[in-house]
């Protein structure tokens, strides 16, 4: 394929258009045979009145980087090797510098919908030209890029946007509009490239596309295309649509024995910090151990039983229950009867799996502030009993593929490509669990919580070890919706009330103590960080079981 060079000016310096290709990337092991099941990893999912393919081969159209810094930019693409009867949505997008990991869906009608008045599927009408890079009011380049809207017919969206590399509008035939009905709303996710210059009259501004609405139950498929504007605002409503899934029994969601060969297959292992106080343990050895459930208003705890039968089950978190450890030496927990607890989740309408994963200790550790190159161990700050951390690992039910792991840090988290990930054995990552508070990373490091531009906030360290737990074998899966009654659910899940008692003292003395040793003009730098970190961070509160976390039956929070 001939390549383009073109050079074209903005405030930050000069864009080249190249056509260069990124390095694919696969995960370090071959994927396995899965079970047999029913549609699980067969390549092609059912949305009722549509089936869709997931694309992976591409060819490259136009490029676009910063000269000065050349890891920034992105290249667009078509999609290759349609399989005969499917037919494209829309065209690809993605930053220069990342491996290649995209992916667009293919569709064609279902065989069930025959019957239906208006087809799943038209072609457009014609086009609409968003932004053409012979907009830029400057000679110094000689390539050319169009971005088009596909205009739909009456009762049809767009799903996707097409690029050209001329001026000529594409074929109706190139791409298909769906039928509105068998579409949801999108939204604007993460940039993908900015255009702006002085001498450019119109702006251009190119995100990543996802499903507005992402859940358990919520049918958004995002199709792997990208929205585009002239328009920097990112809360604009954008003019295409991402699909729905239709199919109520999600066929594409592995079975149980699938689950299984997923968990021994990609189960990460987990490593806590070498000087790590507060392990993990297992839910059943913490209250053999000395947990005790208190009642508002009484004196006297009550013993929990190891399953936790005798937990207050359902109903809210409105502080009539807590559990606290009347014995300090359930604090430091036990890593040998540690597990990782399972949930087994359908993720953006089907078309994935998340399988949560969540890990339990006995206590959180109090916090390390790091002002500059001081290191300050707090006395209470941070700490409380009950810690339940976890991370998601997002299967692709097309091709039982592992793309991504979500990692929960202190008050967010993120998730990362499998090509980010660090592999222990095989195509097992590694999470890197903090020390004293057990929030997980994809690296070890020192992560602040705070400004890492002052070099203020909570430490978070996260270091190689002997101190693991090995997910794919030491795990108990504890839900699973979507499997109907296959899967039991333990008693303690349904306690949603706080695994920890809530502690009343002055934070803000031990602050105050701290502040008073530092400069006067780190001071103020010190004090503005610390009132932008959680509020929980400044009070010793239980927190409560995963049921309880707006995760459970949500999206990941990025």
């Amino acid at each position: 394929m001939e390549g383009y060079s073109c050079f074209c000016w903005n405030r930050g310096g000069v864009y080249d258009f190249v056509s260069s290709e990124p390095e694919p990337f696969s995960l370090p092991s071959a994927i396995p045979e899965w079970p047999k099941g029913d549609g699980f990893a067969k390549g092609s999912i059912y949305l009722g009145e549509l089936e869709v393919v997931n694309i992976t081969k591409f060819q490259s159209i136009w490029s676009c980087y910063v000269s000065k810094n050349k890891r920034e930019g992105a290249t667009f693409y078509k999609p290759l090797t349609i399989p005969d009867g499917f037919f494209s949505l829309g065209d690809y997008g993605q930053q220069i510098g990342q491996p290649f990991q995209g992916f667009l869906l293919a569709a064609r009608p279902a065989a069930n919908s025959k019957d239906a008045e208006l087809p799943p599927l038209q072609k457009p009408i014609d086009y609409t030209l968003i932004w053409s890079s012979a907009n830029w009011q400057d000679d110094s380049h000689d390539g050319s890029v169009c971005f088009w809207l596909p205009c739909p017919p009456e009762g049809y969206r767009a799903v996707g946007y097409l690029v050209t590399d001329d001026s000529n509008k594409p074929s109706v035939d190139e791409v298909r509009c769906v039928r509105a009905d068998l579409t949801d709303v999108c939204e604007n996710h993460e940039p993908i490239l900015c255009i702006e210059s002085n001498t450019l009259d119109i702006p251009f501004t190119v995100w990543k596309s996802r499903p507005s609405f992402r859940g358990i139950w919520c049918k958004g498929v995002p199709v792997g295309t990208f929205c585009c504007s002239t328009n920097s605002n990112f809360n604009d409503e954008i003019e295409i649509s991402c699909l729905k899934n239709f199919d109520p029994s999600l066929l594409a969601m592995p079975n149980l024995d699938q689950v299984h060969a997923l968990i021994k297959h990609y189960g990460p292992t987990v490593l806590f910090h070498p000087k790590e106080t507060y392990m993990p343990s297992s839910v059943s050895w913490f209250f053999t151990n000395g947990a005790t459930l208190y009642t508002k208003g009484e004196e006297e705890g009550q013993a929990i039983d190891a399953k936790g039968s005798n937990l207050p089950g359902e109903g809210d978190n409105d502080g009539e229950y807590w559990i606290d450890l009347p014995d300090d030496h359930v604090k430091y927990g036990n890593i040998d009867s540690a597990e990782l607890y399972i949930h087994v989740k359908p993720a953006l309408g089907g078309t994935f799996t998340d399988i949560a994963m969540w890990v339990f200790c006995p206590f959180n550790g109090p916090a390390t502030l790091k002002v500059g190159l001081l290191n300050i161990s707090l006395k209470h700050i941070g700490q409380h009993v009950g810690d339940w951390e976890h991370f998601t690992l997002r299967i692709s039910n097309f091709t039982g593929e592992l793309c991504s792991i979500y990692f929960s840090e202190h008050s967010g988290g993120e998730w990362v490509d499998t090509s980010g990930l660090e592999f222990v054995e095989g195509n097992r990552a590694i999470i890197y669990s903090s020390k004293s508070g057990h929030a997980s990373f994809p690296h070890p490091g020192t992560y602040l919580q705070g400004s890492e531009k002052l070099g203020i906030g909570v430490r978070n360290d996260a270091a190689w070890s002997k101190f693991y737990v090995d997910s794919s074998v030491h795990y108990k899966i504890i839900a699973a919706e979507y499997l109907g009654d296959v899967i039991s659910e333990p008693c303690w899940l349904q306690y949603m009330r706080e695994w920890g008692p809530t502690v009343e003292y002055n934070s803000r003395s031990e602050l105050d103590k701290i502040l008073s040793f530092l400069p006067v003009n780190l001071r103020y730098s010190v004090e503005n960080v610390l009132d932008k970190l959680p509020v929980e961070l400044f009070r010793e509160e239980g927190p409560t079981g995963p049921k309880q976390k707006d995760n459970w039956a949500g999206d990941e929070r990025t």
